[in-house]
């Protein structure tokens, strides 16, 4: 019996690059995590230890700095394909290039009601993220949302569900509704401005999120990736995987004080985890 190598690849994951952009009346802020794989044939370094072909992951680290300096990084997506573009031409045993972005916000401060030339905080609404895979044709490209927490009080809730045996969980019709919301999606066209598009779907999640009563969280799944692809043409298919944040009502009956939907646990696991993907109907989820 034979043995071979079957599958390979190598990369280099959290590189950690910050790009201030210095314009005469101020400064960007890109803050980004940036991680790169890379396929194709590398089986000499692999099987007889030659690695004679293979670029080094330092090299890749050196790689991403310096074209950050070439480049601008008006969008990640961008960015990310200028990367795939010079990893699959430096790597001579090189066939794919995958490229993951995460861009982590900053917020220019607030000082006597106008924007601070220079100075930031940290922001909120999650981190936006960018995937660009390329290797032998147009590169694809996926953007999505990373650490989005959303809760509402209210318009929530969870009955009907199947119950047996092992069933202790009680109907209700008004819950708190917490998740960290996890979107990927993908689009039908490439010449797309990728900044306002991210803008616009982040907005449409939220707004969807906030719009309905929600009988279950694959309920608000399927209703906020239907609102997104109502308000983006140009995106064919989105995907959530949603946590469900528990916060469970507190018994204070033991200390003699009733608990009107006020006072909570909340929990962080286990929890239920909720996923799934909204698309365009067959032939015209594709460009």
């Amino acid at each position: 019996m034979s043995i071979v190598l079957s599958q390979s690849g190598y990369g280099k994951s959290e590189i950690r690059l910050v790009k201030v952009t210095r314009r005469p009346d101020g400064h960007d802020l890109s803050d980004l995590t940036v991680d790169v794989g890379l396929e194709g044939d590398f089986d000499a370094a692999y099987v007889e230890g030659d690695n004679t072909g293979l670029l080094a992951t330092d090299t890749m680290r050196n790689a991403v700095y310096a074209l950050a300096k070439e480049d601008p990084i008006d969008n990640i997506e961008s960015f990310g394909q200028r990367l795939v573009e010079h990893f699959l031409a430096a790597g001579p045993g090189v066939t794919r290039a995958r490229v993951h972005i995460v861009e982590h916000p900053w917020d220019r401060l607030q000082v006597g009601g106008r924007p601070h030339e220079h100075a930031f905080q940290r922001g909120s609404g999650g981190n936006r993220v960018a995937i660009v895979v390329g290797g032998g044709g147009e590169p694809t490209i996926e953007a999505g949302i990373d650490d989005l927490l959303v809760l509402k009080t209210t318009d929530s809730g969870w009955k009907g569900f199947l119950r047996d045996r092992y069933t202790t969980l009680p109907e209700t019709s008004d819950r708190i509704l917490a998740t960290v919301i996890t979107a990927r999606w993908s689009y039908r066209e490439r010449d797309v401005d990728f900044r306002e598009a991210w803008g616009d779907v982040h907005r449409t999640i939220l707004e969807a999120f906030s719009d309905h009563y929600s009988p279950s969280v694959q309920f608000t799944l399927h209703h906020m990736g239907e609102a997104v692809l109502d308000a983006r043409p140009d995106v064919a298919r989105i995907s959530f995987s949603l946590p469900n944040k528990h916060h469970l009502l507190y018994d204070l009956g033991r200390f003699g004080l009733e608990n009107e939907n006020e006072v909570f646990h909340a929990t962080d696991e286990p929890f239920g985890l909720i996923e799934g993907t909204v698309q365009r109907s067959t032939g015209d989820a594709q460009p």
